[in-house]
C-alpha cells in the first residue's frame, strides 16, 4: 500500500492536506487526532471511527510521546483548528502530518461512517 502522506504534496506550512476520502480509504493505516473538545467529538458531528481525541490545547504535551516519523491525520469540524495543529506539530519535528480538509463537516457531507 502507499502511504498516504505521499498522495498529496505539502502545503506551504510544511504538512499535507488530504481529503475526507483519502482518510476513509487509510484509516485502518494512520493515526487519526481529532482536536476538537469532548462535547464536539461526541456531539451532532460525531467523530471517525478508530479517532482518538485529544483536544487542541492538549495536543502538543500528548505529542511529545508519540512517533514523529509515522503517518498522522488531525481531523477538527471545518479544518481550521486541524490546520493549525498540524503545522505545529510540523514545527516540533513531526515530518508526515496531515490535515483533513473540511473536517467532519466535510467527511460527515460525504456520507463517511461516524461513530457519536
Amino acid at each position: 500500500m502507499t502511504p498516504t502522506f505521499t498522495i498529496d504534496p505539502p502545503s506551504a506550512p510544511g504538512y499535507r492536506d488530504v481529503a475526507p476520502s483519502t482518510v476513509a480509504r487509510a484509516r485502518e493505516h494512520v493515526r487519526i487526532v481529532d482536536v476538537r473538545e469532548s462535547h464536539e467529538f461526541y456531539g451532532e458531528l460525531g467523530h471517525i471511527p478508530g479517532a482518538e481525541l485529544v483536544p487542541l490545547g492538549q495536543l502538543l504535551g500528548a505529542a511529545h510521546h508519540w512517533a514523529k516519523d509515522h503517518e498522522l491525520v488531525l481531523v477538527c469540524r471545518s479544518g481550521a483548528r486541524s490546520s493549525n495543529a498540524a503545522h505545529a506539530l510540523h514545527r516540533l519535528g513531526f515530518t508526515r502530518v496531515m490535515n483533513m480538509v473540511g473536517g467532519m463537516a466535510a467527511w460527515g457531507a460525504a456520507g463517511l461512517p461516524v461513530e457519536r
